[in-house]
């Protein structure tokens, strides 16, 4: 494995800023998530406002040929979906957008989860328990606790619930390099796997299924959807490991609504 980054406080803070606007591009599109849109509609806000309002890089555009600026993965699409002029949101739709720009050389990357106006209890239920899981996990972050700990504290929280955690993607070192070490489970062992130290930045962002952890790739290459067509969600946030805990570098700038606090 590469040596892993500490980063000093000023590093943390040019990290910092990159997250928090890129948390500011989600809370922009919140009002803009409503039956009838179209995927493509939502990239175009996002670059729109990356680019003109922030005055920052989309950085997924390009990215091993990703062609847009968001991932927008709605229903059973767990992730990587190609935003689409022929894809419209419906509603009881729930849809993950995940972005990421580069700000002075500096990556912010977050994804949020929608709820298309109103939808069915299980779909409610896999958003909110996926939300609880990333919460359980960034809760574990502080210097001498492990990435198993993480890992752990993510699938007790889906497995509770009856739901199944993706295996094949994780969580990545974030900073001056898109994705980088350590790269991180969203299941494990308590006590196993890499010791966190003060310094490190990095994503978590698990994907959970509403049925069975199988998935497979579409044909385009890019789009990630479930094996057995059932509902996935996600949510990603930054954080760095503090001297006694964890910061989330992505925090919502528009408040947490119905959903807890991760303190």
């Amino acid at each position: 494995m590469k040596s892993l980054k500490l980063r000093s406080p000023e590093e943390v803070a040019r990290a910092r800023e990159a997250g928090h606007l890129i948390a500011e591009v989600l809370a922009m599109l919140k009002p803009h998530v409503v039956p009838g849109v179209t995927t493509e509609a939502l990239d175009d806000l996002c670059r729109d406002y990356i680019v003109n309002t922030l005055k920052c890089i989309p950085s997924n555009v390009g990215y091993h040929g990703f062609p847009k600026t968001a991932c927008i993965s709605p229903n059973h699409v767990v992730c990587h979906g190609i935003p689409s002029k022929d894809k419209t949101l419906k509603k009881g739709d729930i849809v993950n957008v995940d972005v990421t720009l580069t700000k002075d050389g500096w990556f912010g990357d977050s994804s949020r989860m929608f709820i298309v106006g109103e939808t069915n209890v299980l779909a409610r239920r896999l958003v909110t328990t996926t939300y609880e899981a990333l919460r359980a996990g960034i809760r574990q972050v502080r210097p001498g606790a492990t990435l198993g700990d993480v890992g752990h504290a993510i699938q007790k929280v889906a497995h509770a619930a009856g739901f199944s955690v993706v295996r094949e993607y994780g969580g990545h070192g974030i900073g001056d390099v898109y994705h980088d070490e350590p790269h991180v489970n969203h299941f494990g062992r308590p006590g196993e796997g890499l010791r966190l130290q003060e310094g490190m930045i990095f994503t978590i962002e698990p994907m959970i299924n509403a049925g069975g952890a199988a998935i497979r790739e579409l044909n385009d290459g890019w789009t990630v959807v479930t094996k057995d067509r059932s509902l996935s969600a996600q949510w990603e946030h930054m954080v760095t490991v503090t001297k006694d805990g964890f910061e989330i570098l992505t925090p919502w700038p528009d408040g947490l609504g119905d959903y807890p606090a991760i303190d």
